[in-house]
């Protein structure tokens, strides 16, 4: 049975790791999420005082954890969802997921309607068995896409997998590509996107580029088409990422003043209005991760795997384009 508090000195090796990742190695058999959990609910003090789990650790600081965390235990609930299987083996599941479904639920969801129908859910009725690395809600989740985006997105069936193929990402060797309808015509043809992306201190629920810190973010887009349409003007765009930050081609898009269409987070509009009192809406963002490649995490065989935009996303486009 553990004794609180617990007392730890960080030791000075130790400096410019972030606070969760520093003590959910510490913790035995306590996952990063519920390290999360415990400093959400202010029961880790660094020198004293509560702190952010994304805080960067300097060196000799005193930490204290004064409890156990109270909310709900974590864990996902299998549910019978279909999935669209795009690639599987042993190891690893590739999934198209749809527009509307979170990959996982958030820290502390219990088996309310908010971890409802996330795709963790439909990986483990349809395979028992996952990944460990990610914690108890992220059995599996190597990287993620937001709710709202649809595509390609890989899952580990076992901890080696996850670990091997995590690395790959970290290393910049996946390779994402994206498509994406944004507002307006981009004056170049293609071009690249390397703003910092950090959070909102205003919204939250946003992320920026104009902070004066953040994390390195590199965004490369290419102009497929360009629509002139009565709702206005249009760009198709191919768009690919060397980091996988939170929003990032959103976010990206949207300090060029080409908010993607459907994102209202970001500046868009849900609704277009066109000539003659005409009305489209879409009840998503515009953006589908189409094109995946990486080396297999075992056996280094190369996978190259596609998924066109999904039905809902080639009826608005061709309804802007017959008009």
């Amino acid at each position: 049975m553990t004794t609180y508090p617990i007392a730890l000195r960080v030791p000075i090796e130790q400096a410019g790791q972030r606070l969760d990742q520093y003590l959910s190695a510490q913790l035995e058999n306590t996952s990063r999420v519920r390290v999360q959990q415990l400093i959400a609910e202010a029961k880790v003090l660094v020198d004293a005082k509560p702190a952010k789990s994304s805080m960067r650790l300097r060196g000799e600081e005193a930490i204290t954890i004064l409890g156990e965390v109270t909310l709900p235990p974590l864990r996902a609930i299998a549910e019978d969802i279909a999935l669209d299987i795009v690639y599987e083996d042993d190891d690893l599941v590739v999934v198209n997921k749809p527009a509307g479904m979170m990959v996982h639920a958030g820290a502390g969801a219990t088996e309310a309607a908010r971890n409802r129908g996330t795709l963790v859910n439909a990986l483990l009725h349809r395979f028992g068995q996952l990944s460990q690395v990610g914690g108890e809600l992220r059995p599996g989740i190597v990287h993620r896409l937001d709710k709202e985006t649809s595509g390609l997105i890989a899952v580990a069936k076992n901890d080696e997998a996850h670990r091997k193929l995590a690395a790959q990402f970290s290393r910049r060797e996946v390779k994402k590509t994206y498509i994406a309808l944004v507002h307006g015509w981009l004056k170049k043809d293609r071009g690249t996107v390397s703003e910092k992306i950090s959070r909102d201190h205003t919204r939250r629920t946003r992320m920026t580029t104009r902070g004066t810190e953040g994390r390195e973010a590199i965004t490369h887009y290419k102009v497929t088409r360009r629509i002139d349409s009565p709702f206005g003007k249009f760009t198709l765009l191919e768009v690919n990422i060397e980091t996988g930050r939170t929003h990032q081609i959103r976010v990206h898009l949207s300090s060029l003043g080409h908010a993607i269409v459907g994102d209202a987070l970001y500046g868009a509009s849900r609704e277009l209005r066109g000539q003659n009192a005409t009305i489209t809406s879409l009840t998503r963002n515009f953006l589908h991760a189409g094109a995946l490649r990486f080396a297999h995490p075992l056996n280094s065989t190369e996978l190259s795997l596609e998924r066109p935009i999904p039905a809902e996303l080639q009826k608005f486009l061709a309804r802007l384009e017959a008009s």
